[in-house]
């Protein structure tokens, strides 16, 4: 596989074409953010942040679909709320961690902003309810930080760059040498495409989860 800038704008058009250009926000939108980033509200916040503890080992499909229905569910104030949550996504977990971000939410926007470098944002994002290491990257990125999801397709795509398919991955667990070849990869892409890491990332991802790049 050659990563090459043509290859890479190929799977970013395979991926338009046949309507897969999204993640919780529409490529464009994704893309714009990373080159713009905006200060979100509370609000806006909190929905990102219950997104991806949404979408951590579920279908996008899946994720929007529930993220939708929870949303709504807390934007129109209601009361005891984990029954009625708990009735649209059975995860107890989940569901406690997303009630206690949606109810502390103007401390926990104001807490991350306040940060002013991108170690310490990452490090606040991890330590919130069911958000770790790697989901904060997730939000992060979502939240307009140039940064990447070091999931486990873009692990075995910074092995595939290197040369390295022998590699030990361990999803769960991150491993510092891994790390650094997904990171070559990125700096590769960046020079060639002339594109924000953030966004070269959501495209590889979607792009090998939808078996566009045969890893």
């Amino acid at each position: 596989m050659n990563f090459t800038k043509d290859w890479f704008f190929d799977l970013e058009t395979r991926l338009r074409d046949a309507g897969l250009d999204s993640d919780s926000q529409s490529f464009d939108e994704i893309k714009e953010n990373l080159l713009n980033p905006k200060k979100l509200n509370s609000i806006g916040f909190a929905s990102q942040a219950i997104y991806v503890i949404l979408a951590g080992g579920f279908s996008q499909k899946t994720a929007k679909l529930k993220h939708t229905q929870i949303m709504d569910t807390l934007n129109r104030g209601c009361c005891n709320l984990y029954p009625k949550l708990i009735e649209l996504f059975n995860n107890k977990n989940k569901i406690n961690a997303i009630i206690k971000i949606w109810q502390n939410q103007d401390d926990i926007t104001n807490g991350y902003y306040e940060l002013s470098d991108l170690d310490s944002r990452l490090l606040y994002l991890s330590n919130l309810p069911h958000i770790g290491k790697i989901t904060a990257n997730h939000l992060a990125r979502n939240l307009g930080e140039n940064v990447v999801k070091y999931d486990i397709w873009i692990q075995r795509l910074g092995a595939l760059h290197a040369g390295n398919t022998g590699i030990q991955i361990d999803n769960k667990k991150l491993n510092n040498e891994i790390k650094i070849l997904c990171d070559n990869m990125f700096c590769d892409l960046e020079l060639k495409t002339g594109l924000p890491r953030g966004y070269i990332d959501v495209v590889l991802w979607k792009a090998a989860q939808n078996k566009l790049i045969k890893i």
